[in-house]
């Protein structure tokens, strides 16, 4: 179900400042880093933040072999054909290395609530699985007609099509135990997973395997084939001798990304600071 070469490892870059954000995405490509990942908010409380979308394209600018993307969009307050132009875009421009980490989207976001968008998890759900529907029928560079509860699509074509064949990538958020978000997650390219974190923190969970291997009986059911991605993330230190070890166990369970992510500490300091030490399979040996 998962790709066979070895677990790759990406950073999430927190600062909300895009020239640094660029900055330090070409530095973690001379790191070693397979991937490098900006946020996706409007306003969550009163601290700084900018557009994933131009931030992303300032990245890809300064970049030649990393994956791109955003942990996580939030498609369900966005219009599925606007994603569907910014997505082909931005592959375009990074020579097709655009991957679509997607979820929810969290109601902190004033972008949802404090301007009227849908707050319920059920509405944003139906939104983000319409989304991924159209952004799917729309990758084929052919006349679209889709008509769902929230969205309705007649006759729309959208050219040329992303770089990437059949479609860009598409990791969906997959909680456990939640079978409706998993399911959901199974469907498409690859799992953010978020689940029982037997003390590890940020969304790497230590029943993986038990997870993997329901997603592995979900999409034998559906015949669904295909590389698959299991994305898991925390935070790793130099100064964690179970590092390697640690990550080692996430990929015997079937993860084939470690994304990096620390949301306490976004200095620029900090950032550069865990960026050049380099990925965990270059630091520890």
């Amino acid at each position: 179900m998962v790709h066979d070469e070895a677990m790759r490892h990406g950073i999430v870059i927190t600062t909300p400042d895009p020239r640094l954000a660029a900055d330090l995405a070409a530095e973690a490509e001379t790191a070693g880093w397979d991937a490098v990942f900006t946020w996706d908010a409007i306003a969550i409380g009163d601290g700084p933040g900018f557009d994933p979308w131009i931030v992303l394209a300032a990245m890809a600018m300064r970049t030649t072999q990393v994956r791109l993307g955003a942990m996580v969009f939030a498609p369900s307050r966005r219009r599925p054909w606007k994603v569907a132009r910014e997505l082909w875009t931005l592959d375009a421009l990074s020579g097709g290395r655009v991957v679509f980490p997607v979820g929810l989207g969290a109601v902190d976001d004033a972008g949802f609530g404090a301007v009227g968008e849908a707050v319920d998890a059920r509405t944003r759900a139906g939104r983000l699985d319409e989304t991924l529907a159209i952004i799917d029928g729309l990758a084929s560079g052919e006349p679209l007609t889709f008509h769902g509860d929230h969205y309705d699509v007649e006759a729309l074509t959208m050219r040329p099509a992303p770089v990437q064949r059949p479609r860009i990538p598409i990791w969906v958020v997959g909680a456990w135990p939640h079978e409706r978000s998993l399911r959901r997650a199974a469907r498409w390219d690859g799992i953010v997973v978020q689940g029982v974190d037997d003390g590890v923190p940020n969304g790497a969970p230590g029943n993986l395997a038990e997870i993997v291997d329901w997603l592995r009986r979900e999409r034998a059911a559906a015949r669904l084939t295909g590389p698959y991605d299991v994305v898991v993330g925390g935070t790793t230190g130099a100064d964690d001798p179970d590092t390697v070890a640690r990550l080692e166990r996430f990929e015997a369970a079937g993860a084939t990304w470690w994304v990096e992510q620390d949301w306490d500490d976004t200095s620029a300091a900090a950032l550069r600071g865990r960026i050049v030490a380099g990925p965990p399979r270059a630091r520890v040996g």
